[in-house]
């Protein structure tokens, strides 16, 4: 017998979170195939999320008091609408309690949450491969940005640029 919606309880991740956090990342990244490119330990998930400064946010859902999900989130502005937004890094739903609206209601609590403290949008990235998710996502209205394309630097590139002095 399928359980109902009334079953699911979002709230925030906390410390003690912090192994479930991570293991939701690892399979995350098994998903979509990219488990070689974590490197990321509990123990940075556990610094920069639980610390003094905390650099991002989460959201996890239960389903009878077993993880269900997870929402890793951070804010961002817009210089161009002159607002704040929320920035989803990460969203993840346990296999065995997909197809029960898990993801969407994750990131619909954190769109409450961000337009509560004057937030006017929401910003994620898909990995080009997943068309599930591009699907998913497409379904509740979360389109692609199509002027515009995810630059980076990473690693020694990053360090060298960063560390390269200013003329």
């Amino acid at each position: 017998m399928r359980q109902q919606a009334t079953d699911i309880l979002l709230r925030p991740g906390t410390i003690d979170d912090v192994e479930v956090i991570y293991a939701a990342l690892l399979s995350l990244s098994r998903q979509i195939g990219s488990h070689q490119d974590i490197k990321s330990t509990s123990k940075d998930i556990r610094t920069y999320g639980f610390g003094d400064k905390p650099a991002f946010s989460t959201l996890i859902a239960e389903v009878d008091g077993a993880f269900a999900g997870l929402c890793l989130y951070f804010p961002i502005f817009s210089t161009w609408m002159g607002r704040p937004g929320v920035y989803i890094q990460d969203l993840y739903v346990e296999d065995r309690f997909r197809g029960r609206r898990i993801g969407e209601k994750l990131l619909r609590r954190v769109a409450k949450e961000c337009r509560a403290a004057g937030g006017v949008y929401l910003r994620l990235s898909v990995d080009t491969d997943n068309e599930s998710a591009k699907a998913f996502y497409e379904r509740l209205g979360i389109g692609w940005a199509n002027y515009e394309q995810v630059q980076k630097i990473v690693g020694d590139a990053f360090f060298a640029f960063a560390d390269a002095p200013e003329e």
